[in-house]
């Protein structure tokens, strides 16, 4: 698993630890674990790929063109 870099913030050992009480916790069928946005981004848990607004946009306008002139 590839671990984000460590610097002051991160290298708390509490940290760590309740992140991996978290963890554990998470393994229990039914139990909702939450995980603040600095433990997530520890974890490695998001990693921002996905379209933009406008290429959203963009690749709808794109497909509604397609579908118009397959029915031509």
């Amino acid at each position: 698993m590839n671990r984000p870099p460590i610097d002051a913030e991160t290298d708390n050992p509490d940290i760590t630890e309740i992140i991996q009480e978290k963890l554990l916790d998470a393994e229990i069928p039914g139990f909702q674990a939450e995980f603040d946005p600095f433990e997530a981004e520890r974890l490695g848990a998001f990693k921002e790929d996905a379209l933009s607004e406008k290429d959203a946009l963009d690749s709808t306008i794109d497909h509604t063109a397609e579908v118009e002139d397959e029915r031509d």
